[in-house]
């Protein structure tokens, strides 16, 4: 039995770095002692604790994977040899560990380290990966692509993905693709019992089993083909034998998963212990065809309370240490309300009043607040894992039928599935609602979290209703009315504190909007987060003497033209404002229908995020960039009245 060794001490905050700012490049790794290296180990656990005392950064699953990074560094030279991480979140010891020490202080602060791999940061980072499962097809790609481009040139290719990514769909694809291919393809399971969440489904119950099996090294198929080969004689002799058989396949259980699917598999050892799992990779490195290397790591290893709460500690709120270092004196909380909160709250009530209710979530029912919901409806509460694909066509299922699912799952990680929200689900007009999280500018987890895009890929599926509530306030009223309409619905919330416009809000009418206020001099469109950003504006714009109207769409699709098209007639101009790429987004559902219409659209001004992808950063600041704040919105009409009176 392999188990992880105690939490190691972490050095205290007064101890000043000694190894790691001489650590320019992995090579400076070769001349160090054993000593050295677990000192090493040490300071870049203090490194990372000192980050996050001062900002929400990924922590535990870093703390996990310090001895495994210094390995696989050692080992390898990925100046040649590929290295990919999935997910990117544990990637600081490597960033630490490849010359990026000077600048670990910037560390998903706007201009400084993306918190993923960024291959503009650093030749050792080859793929920005925010999303999980992608790392084995990737390091396959790469080795074949180096053996077609490099031929004769010895150059290895290591995936390391984190058992919650297992089950990813796409991982079995690669695995069934290596398998054919028999390409020299390492991949490393960093087992530690946890996605952001602990692990669900039957191969969590495997990964469990496969924990307390013994070290192997590879020779199961012959173990399992000698078992098949014994002759059975007589009614004992096959007694015997079958409990034999059964107590060697126990024995041999922890690969047998991997060795059926093509893969030889090692392990499982000890990812804490560096100089074992060191030579273990200098072994496993010289292995032809496809291998998998199970290692068995703790997240949060180093930091006690992180490894107690591994939850909690994926990416804390800012916290202070005591002065041993090694317990939390002090984390900053925040009592403000998000807009998550009204989700999860509306959630909870809808499972209440309507049994045919459930909700599924992909690992992420922290991230969702989903907590109480599971614990009050544990029959209707699903959490597939990272398998948003499964997920939704999972909810096709059940909508089909006749319940009523919630599929509750980030807006930039929705797009996984893509294809099951158009087949199993919009072509066949069955009533599942989308609660897309995290939707707009998603700040210091940059470019691979911003869920800038689902205004535009929800709104090209026919039968698909798609709504953006202007305020907290309206999640309710929107989730009751998707759970009563006949067809597939969306609804996107952004991941801020919550903001509600003081007012007597409209009941919520299919495809309807809502007209806040009127007025003859501009027209402000607020889609979903800029509505009340939108109504800041207008109270702006009436101090310097111009009446504007303010519109809360409400619906992205569709768009309530009978409303709209009027209001855009009499305006001198119009400003449409979204947190979506302007591409395919609601300004540009606006001018089709407006188009359709024969409204004229001249004077109409988009507001939206460029067509690019948009870097790490404060939310605030990000959206201030591209007028998209009260002052943005004020400015900009300011400058089309001021062109009206200029024309007039």
């Amino acid at each position: 039995m392999c188990r992880p060794r105690l939490p190691c001490p972490v050095p205290p905050p007064s101890v000043p770095y000694d190894i790691l700012p001489r650590i320019t490049d992995p090579r400076d790794l070769d001349g160090l002692t054993d000593a050295q290296l677990e000192q090493l180990a040490g300071e870049i656990r203090e490194r990372l604790c000192s980050i996050v005392s001062d900002r929400a950064a990924h922590f535990a699953s870093n703390l996990g994977v310090v001895e495994l990074a210094i390995a696989l560094h050692k080992t390898f030279d990925f100046k040649k040899d590929r290295l990919i991480w999935d997910t990117g979140h544990q990637i600081y010891p490597h960033k630490l560990l490849t010359g990026r020490f000077p600048q670990f202080d910037t560390l998903r602060e706007r201009g400084g380290l993306m918190g993923y791999p960024n291959p503009e940061e650093s030749d050792y980072d080859l793929f920005v990966t925010g999303h999980a499962g992608a790392s084995v097809s990737t390091s396959l790609g790469l080795k074949a692509g180096d053996d077609l481009v490099h031929p004769g040139e010895d150059r290895k290719s290591v995936a390391v993905i984190g058992d919650g990514a297992l089950p990813s769909g796409v991982v079995f694809e690669a695995f069934n693709n290596a398998a054919g291919l028999q390409k020299d393809l390492l991949v490393i399971l960093n087992d530690n019992e946890m996605g952001i969440c602990p692990r669900v489904g039957g191969l969590a119950s495997y990964l469990d089993a496969a924990r307390t099996a013994p070290y192997y090294d590879g020779l199961k198929k012959d173990v399992a083909w000698l078992l098949n080969k014994i002759p059975v004689v007589g009614e004992q002799s096959t007694k015997l034998l079958s409990q034999g058989k059964d107590a060697l396949k126990h024995f041999l259980h922890g690969g047998m998963l991997f060795e059926e699917l093509g893969f030889r598999y090692i392990g499982p050892v000890d990812g804490h212990d560096l100089k074992s799992l060191t030579a273990t990779l200098e072994r496993v490195k010289h292995v032809r065809g496809p291998v998998l290397l199970h290692v068995l790591t703790e997240k949060g290893h180093g930091f006690r309370p992180a490894a107690a709460d591994p939850v909690t500690f994926h990416t804390p709120a800012p916290f202070k240490r005591d002065d041993s270092g090694q317990e939390v004196a002090e984390i900053r909380t925040s009592s403000t309300k998000a807009y998550t909160d009204y989700a999860a709250a509306a959630i909870h009530a809808a499972l209440t009043r309507d049994d045919r209710v459930a909700v599924m979530t992909a690992a992420m029912c922290q991230g969702n607040k989903l907590e109480t919901v599971r614990a009050d409806f544990p029959t209707r509460f699903f959490d597939t894992g990272i398998c948003e694909g499964h997920a939704v066509a999972f909810a096709g299922g059940m909508a089909k039928a006749g319940a009523r699912p919630i599929v509750d799952i980030y807006s930039t990680f929705l797009q996984r599935s893509f294809d099951h929200i158009f087949q199993e689900v919009a072509l066949q007009n069955l009533p599942v609602t989308f609660m897309m999280d995290r939707a707009g500018l998603c700040g210091p987890d940059g470019a691979t979290h911003h869920g800038v895009f689902d205004n535009s890929y929800m709104r090209v599926f026919p039968n698909m209703t798609v709504m953006a509530p202007g305020d907290a306030g309206e999640i309710a009223a929107m989730l009751d009315f998707s759970l009563q309409h006949n067809g597939p619905c969306s609804l996107r919330y952004p991941k801020t504190a919550a903001v509600t416009v003081d007012r007597n809000a409209p009941p919520i009418v299919h495809g309807k909007a809502e007209v806040y206020e009127h007025g003859a001099d501009g027209l402000l469109i607020g889609c979903g987060i800029m509505f009340p950003v939108a109504v800041a504006a207008a109270e702006k714009l009436r101090e310097e003497g111009l009446d504007v109207a303010v519109v809360n769409p409400r619906f992205v699709k569709p768009i309530d033209m009978d409303t709209l098209g009027p209001l855009m007639d009499e305006a001198p101009w119009v400003i449409a404002a979204e947190e979506n790429v302007v591409t395919g987004g609601f300004g540009s559902a606006l001018l089709e229908a407006a188009n359709a219409r024969g409204v004229r659209t001249d004077h109409v001004r988009l507001l939206a995020l460029p067509d690019e992808f948009i870097e790490h950063g404060p939310r605030e600041e990000i959206l201030a960039d591209f007028n998209l704040d009260a002052e943005g919105l004020r400015a900009t009409a300011l400058s089309l009245a001021e062109r009206n009176v200029t024309a007039a």
